[in-house]
């Protein structure tokens, strides 16, 4: 298990260098940890103050599952990004979810722990195993194939 209180492997800048998702819709505040091209851990603070709990549910505020799993998917890309020398030249796409399943709800307050760990990769897809946990507790779980592709060029 990761310990939260280390210094992140990588912070908000190297997040926002490595994925081009942004306010409100990244979903990565920390790496934790990182063996690349294997594992990684990253963490999302949840908080009140998300758009999202606005109208799911008034009076009893819940994480969306779909956006559980596009953290575990963002934590997942950090992993594949972190491998290219220019992640600017590259990009990934969710493509499939397979054996997704939900364990327990994830309110305000709670930090999710996500692991993913790469478990095949044939050219340009990649599959991943991962897992949400508050509090060591497991909270969801999906294998994610996505599809990494290159972006174009911007002319000077």
């Amino acid at each position: 298990m990761s310990d939260e209180r280390k210094p992140p492997v990588f912070g908000i800048q190297e997040i926002l260098r490595l994925l081009p998702h942004r306010y409100p819709f990244l979903l990565v505040d920390r790496i934790l940890e990182l063996d690349p091209g294997k594992r990684v851990v990253g963490l999302k603070n949840v908080t009140v103050n998300e758009e999202f709990f606005q109208g799911h549910f008034p009076g009893n505020p819940v994480m969306p599952g779909v956006l559980i799993v596009e953290a575990m998917a963002q934590v997942g890309g950090c992993l594949v990004m972190a491998g290219f020398d220019d992640p600017s030249a590259k990009g990934v796409l969710l493509t499939s979810l397979d054996r997704v399943r939900f364990r327990r709800p994830v309110v305000p307050g709670d930090q999710l722990v996500m692991t993913a760990e790469l478990i095949a990769r044939r050219q340009t897809l990649i599959k991943e195993r991962c897992e949400a946990r508050v509090d060591g507790v497991l909270c969801a779980e999906a294998e994610i194939v996505s599809s990494v592709f290159d972006r174009p060029r911007k002319e000077s």
